[in-house]
């Protein structure tokens, strides 16, 4: 019973790896100087710095908000990561037995 259930897993967790890495996620900081878009798989993709809202001679200012919207975004794609491992978990089980994980939360 569990081999069945168990048995297809690496390619379930292939699946969701690439679903995952379609999925863009985002972190802002300094009110949209610099956003960092990340995919779900927590790869950071792009990193935009809108150079008038940035005084680009303090650079301690402009890495501070650098690692808040890199966090920021890599916090998003944690949460969507999870979600999608939650789902995959319920997809798993036998019927009836789906809502297990709610026993944990």
């Amino acid at each position: 019973m569990f081999g069945d259930m168990f048995g297809n897993m690496e390619e379930k967790q292939q699946e969701m790896r690439k679903r995952l890495s379609e999925k863009t996620v985002e972190g802002t900081s300094g009110d949209g100087a610099v956003v960092v878009k990340a995919n779900a798989n927590r790869e950071i993709i792009n990193i935009s710095i809108k150079k008038e809202a940035v005084d680009t001679g303090d650079l301690e200012q402009l890495e501070d908000l650098l690692l808040v919207a890199a966090n920021r975004a890599l916090a998003a794609a944690a949460a969507v990561e999870a979600k999608e491992a939650e789902n995959l978990l319920k997809d798993m089980m036998p019927p009836g037995l789906g809502n297990l994980g709610d026993l944990f939360g």
